[in-house]
């Protein structure tokens, strides 16, 4: 299928068998996931590179860039822009080989990030509030101080040092291997990776796995060139990437065995799956592979017999995206439904609901009376499996003259509606809903704010902290229909990724008021 003689391989093989840590690189354990593969009935072997020195392996493709420069570029030191894991290697490698180092940060980075880099004795450089602003005034640094540039994933050097993690499964596995599954964002981990493994072992398969809403490279290897994406989801930050690598799409589109799209959910699930075999938590992007993994033996990979390996790329989680990820954790295993039920307001109805269930355990129950003959009710229900438990469920409430909504997959639900149930307001407010991502340092509030038209009213606000750069918002706003495209233009660009949710079911069932036809139709024109 692939031409794993290719030169390209073959060249890039040659780099990874060539690379050097002068010990700055630790040799990171292949690990069963005794539980895992018991739960699966497949040996899953870990790839910890959470073992790392920073946590993560970020530092291997960083400490082989480095230490290739010549005197000259050593003296003037190194520069790079992020806002995670490979500021925290870059910092590391430097330190190690007593170089300077320059780290160009957003402002929206968490502060235990910022901690760490200063921490490994790097001169950090707080700037702009995304990536990309950081990113240019790094290029800017550089070539008014001459330093070299570390790019996080466009480097040979990076990609080779990367790809030493492929060498090492294959040296350390101790029985065959049918896959590899690797976390893909710009793809300098999956190219070093994969090159190595079809250079030596052609019939072991690989596979990309990326987040549904960041899917770079399988959207390029569609397209037949790199694509970018206009958005990105936010969750698994370390491979929130818009356009994968042209260096690691040379080689990933000629090998790469195929890439598996995950949710954010299955993302929670498999790190829950993670820290059950090693009692160590991994950050969503490290739980990528194991998610993948997982999702493929649902498929193609259930009838294989070898071993399957997921690598763990890193573990610097913070407490706020620990206790975000605890909340989706049983959706992603696919044992919770999560459900609007219509309840008559009258004695006993709760109760006629709870026999309905017929046994299955309440996860949550979110209600509070309001006015009318008819009460919305938030419910999670323990299930043991989604999808053969869920259709029978809905169908027996249906039957009994309690309507019901499936919210499992509705993320405006779970991220923000299930804290806000209650909240009707007292009169038709004929506003606009939008979800949205904010950025995360101070004044960014007063900044936003200051975007509002003085004419637009906000009705709502709920905001959701997930440790990362950006939090979650979820607002409403009364804007006349002829101002609704500029509304539009602020909140659906890139600066705030929005998305209109005025339709959304959740919304409309727990928050909106409650209308007439006549004043439904007047609200879609006003």
């Amino acid at each position: 299928m692939f031409n794993v003689s290719s030169s390209l391989v073959e060249e890039y093989a040659k780099k990874v068998a060539a690379v050097e840590f002068h010990g700055i690189v630790q040799r990171t354990a292949l690990q069963k996931a005794a539980m895992l593969s018991a739960s699966l009935g497949r040996d899953v072997l870990l790839k910890r590179e959470d073992q790392q020195p920073v946590f993560s392996f970020k530092v291997r493709g960083a400490a082989n860039k480095i230490g290739s420069l010549n005197m000259a570029q050593k003296k003037a030191g190194v520069i790079t822009a992020s806002a995670g894991n490979h500021a925290q290697g870059v910092a590391l490698a430097a330190k190690r080989f007593q170089i300077r180092a320059t780290i160009v940060m957003p402002r929206t980075t968490p502060e235990i990030k910022v901690n760490a880099v200063r921490a490994q004795g790097a001169e950090v450089v707080l700037f702009g509030d995304s990536f990309p602003e950081a990113l240019q005034h790094a290029l800017e640094l550089q070539a008014k101080e001459s330093m070299t540039f570390i790019h996080p994933y466009d480097d040979d050097e990076v990609i080779a040092g990367q790809g030493t993690i492929g060498k090492e499964i294959l040296e350390d596995a101790s029985y065959p291997i049918d896959a590899v599954f690797v976390p893909v964002g710009g793809g300098g981990l999956a190219a070093g990776v994969t090159a190595w493994i079809k250079h030596v072992r052609p019939h072991v398969k690989v596979f990309g796995v990326e987040p549904v809403g960041s899917d770079c490279l399988t959207q390029a290897l569609v397209a037949g060139s790199r694509v970018k994406l206009p958005k990105v989801e936010l969750f698994a930050d370390g491979v929130a990437v818009a356009q994968v690598g042209e260096k690691p799409f040379k080689i990933l589109r000629e090998v790469l065995d195929g890439t598996i799209l995950v949710s954010v959910d299955e993302i929670c699930a498999a790190a829950w799956d993670v820290s059950g075999d090693t009692r160590t938590v991994p950050e969503p992007s490290g739980a990528l592979a194991i998610a993948g993994l997982k999702k493929y033996l649902e498929g193609e990979g259930a009838d294989g017999s070898g071993a399957l390996v997921a690598i763990v790329s890193g573990a610097n989680v913070d407490s706020d995206r620990v206790r975000y990820m605890a909340e989706r954790i049983s959706v992603g295993q696919k044992r919770e439904i999560l459900m609007s039920v219509t309840l008559p307001e009258r004695p006993g109805a709760y109760r006629e609901f709870c026999r309905l269930l017929n046994g299955h355990a309440i996860t949550e129950f979110n209600y509070r009376y309001s006015s009318g003959d008819m009460a919305y009710v938030f419910v999670g229900l323990r299930v043991q499996n989604y999808a053969k438990d869920s259709g029978p469920i809905l169908s027996r409430l249906r039957d009994n003259g309690f309507p019901v909504t499936d919210l499992t997959d509705n993320e405006v639900a779970k991220e923000h509606i299930r804290h806000m149930v209650g909240g009707r307001p007292p009169c038709p407010l004929k506003e606009v809903v939008y979800s949205f991502e904010f950025p995360e340092h101070p004044g960014a509030l007063l900044a936003f704010l200051e975007k509002i038209q003085p004419s637009w009213n906000i009705s709502l606000f709920h905001y959701r902290s997930h440790g990362a750069s950006h939090g979650r918002v979820l607002m409403g706003l009364q804007v006349p229909h002829a101002e609704r495209a500029q509304l539009r233009a602020l909140l659906e660009g890139e600066e705030f990724n929005g998305r209109d949710e005025t339709e959304n079911p959740a919304y409309a069932q727990f928050l909106r008021e409650t209308e007439t036809l006549e004043e439904e139709r007047e609200r879609h024109v006003w």
